[in-house]
Order: C-alpha cells, then structure tokens, then sequence
C-alpha cells in the first residue's frame, strides 16, 4: 500500500493481507504492570532503612528486573511494530510513531539514571543516595506514564489499523524469547496481577497450551512467594 500524503490514510486493503482483527488491550494490561511495579519500587526503596544491605539488595534486585523488561519492551516496538506501521501511515499519522520514538529515548535516558542510583544505593543503603534513587525513580515513572498514556491514546488505534494480527503479536514472542526463563513467571505474573477475569483469558489465551497448564499449576504461587520478598515491609 502507498501511504497517503493527506491529513488520514485509509485503512489498508492489500490482497491476502488482512490488517487488524486483533485487540491492542494485551497492552494496556502490561502497561498497567509498569505503572503500578515503578509506584511500588519508589515507595518499598523509600521505606528501607539506613545500612539495610539485604533489603537494598532485594529491592534493587527488582528495579533491575523492571528495567529489562521495560527495555525487552520498547525494544520489541522499536524492531518490530514502528517500522512496517511507518510503511503504512499518512505523513501526518507518521508523526505519532516518531514522537513514540522520541518518547522512548527519554525513557530511556531516566531509567538509566535511576539505575546508576538504585546501584549505587544497594552498596550501603545510605539515606542520602536512597533519597536520591526515590527521586530518580519518580521522574522517571513521571516520564513512563506520559509516555504509556500517548501511546494508548494515539499510537494503539493506529496499530489496531495498520498491522495485521501477526505482526502485534510478534511483540509477544520477542518478549518472551528475550527473557531468561527463570524470569518469565515473574514478569508474567505481573501483567496478570491487577487483570480483570476477561483480561486474564486474553493473556492465557496468548500462550501455548502447555505453558498454560504450567502457569495455572506453579505460577501463582511462585508468583507470590518472589513478590512477598520484594514487597516485605520488614
């Protein structure tokens, strides 16, 4: 398809190509985990106290799981959705991906500075570079959040248009395939945390039937006793 030069292109229509028929809410759920996991880390770091090793350790620990996952993320839009939506678009429309792209390198930019400071902080749990880890933190989450809600705001329903079904949930498969196993239980159970009962079935339904029956066998409860550590309050 030839991108359009006006304001909106249509809808694609190529032979043997069939664009949408899938539900970009698979992402609003694990946005929602990201949201909620970089409130939680600024507020469970805040509350360590002074030469608290362990605990700076656990919680640090976690901070560096959520930065890999945000990056295993971004880094499947990056690869796999901006580049065939860009072929696709409007030069209007084209406008949106780029400011996604922009976004992301701001993200970027505040995680990593928040990273160098959590590290830092795990080495002693000193007050001052704790405050100063809780601060990065909630700069960054302020960014993340400006970014999650554009994205859901503009750049899903054009996704919802523009790529075929097959190609979103090539998003899935990159994330997976980019997570240590020993990992995926964690962040699964992070995106399943806050869904609702429809929710749910879209994720379970998104995965192969034997990794279904090992999650509802072992995840939650796996689940659980990893969170219990990062969220203790003692």
């Amino acid at each position: 398809m030839t991108s359009s030069t006006s304001g909106t292109s249509p809808t694609p229509s190529t032979s043997g190509t069939e664009f949408g028929g899938f539900d970009a809410q698979e992402m609003v759920i694990v946005h929602r985990a990201f949201r909620r996991e970089l409130r939680l880390i600024g507020e469970l770091i805040a509350a360590v106290g002074p030469g608290n090793v362990k605990r700076a350790a656990v919680l640090a620990e976690h901070f560096a799981d959520l930065r890999s996952g945000l990056i295993n993320h971004h880094e499947g839009e990056d690869e796999l959705l901006w580049p065939p939506m860009l072929e696709r678009l409007s030069a209007e429309e084209r406008k949106v991906v780029h400011r996604m792209e922009a976004e992301h390198q701001r993200v970027v930019e505040t995680l990593d500075a928040a990273a160098a400071l959590v590290s830092t902080w795990a080495s002693a749990a000193d007050t001052r570079t704790r405050d100063l880890a809780v601060a990065a933190i909630e700069e960054h989450r302020t960014v993340i959040v400006e970014h999650l809600d554009d994205e859901e705001a503009h750049l899903l329903p054009l996704a919802e248009r523009f790529l075929t079904a097959k190609e979103f949930g090539a998003l899935g498969e990159h994330f997976v395939m980019s997570t240590p196993k020993t990992k995926l239980f964690k962040y699964f159970g992070m995106v399943m945390e806050d869904a609702d009962e429809r929710e749910r079935a879209i994720l379970l339904g998104g995965l192969p039937a034997p990794v279904r029956l090992v999650w509802r066998a072992l995840g939650p409860r796996l689940y659980a006793r990893t969170m219990g550590r990062v969220r203790a309050t003692t």
